[in-house]
């Protein structure tokens, strides 16, 4: 079966979008959290209208019963597990195929310009292609999905930055992986993205 995985962290002020602090403020910052996070979860329910799937939110930053009150009960929430980026996200796939699901797609939750379409869509190329990645404009991706578990990928990534894409299709090349990219969209990360909400 087809599974979303959704990454996202409890939107604590002051943990949570600390480089939009200076613009939004704490408080700013972590309500722009919660309401793009809440955003995410409204398009993945849509998706669930196209195609069935299977959905799961990996957490960071809370309780399981705090993310419950939150988001609500009727979705399935796992903590993330592991240090850097590369090696929760990692596991998340891991997890995942381990279970059985395939393909696998995952999303953050700064993405508000994503749509059921989108990911619709990376589902579909990963009957063709063994990765799919959703290039963002600040050099890192909003979407990565998996067709099976390659964990070379999250390997010597300089996560945060922006080679992140770049260092991705790389590893892709040497290991003679097929990839495919989807439209490049904005991710929400610094003050001067925050003009691309409006057309969100």
């Amino acid at each position: 079966m087809e599974h979303l995985i959704v990454f996202t962290r409890y939107p604590e002020p002051a943990q949570t979008k600390t480089r939009l602090i200076p613009a939004l403020g704490i408080e700013g910052a972590a309500k722009l959290h919660r309401q793009m996070t809440e955003k995410a979860i409204a398009t993945v329910e849509k998706l669930q209208e196209l195609r069935p799937i299977s959905t799961e939110i990996k957490f960071t930053g809370t309780t399981l019963v705090k993310m419950q009150d939150w988001l609500g009960h009727d979705l399935c929430y796992n903590p993330q597990v592991g240090g850097d980026l590369g090696e929760r996200m990692s596991e998340a796939f891991q997890s995942a195929f381990n279970r059985k699901y395939t393909p696998v797609v995952m999303i953050g939750t700064d993405c508000p310009a994503i749509t059921s379409h989108i990911l619709s869509q990376a589902f579909q190329l990963l009957q063709q292609f063994d990765i799919v990645l959703g290039p963002a404009t600040d050099g890192g991706y909003y979407l990565i999905g998996l067709s099976r578990f390659i964990p070379e990928i999250f390997e010597g990534v300089n996560w945060g930055t922006e080679l992140v894409w770049k260092q991705t299709i790389s590893i892709c090349h040497h290991l003679n992986i097929a990839v495919a990219n989807l439209t490049v969209l904005t991710d929400i990360d610094r003050p001067e993205d925050l003009e691309k909400l409006s057309n969100c």
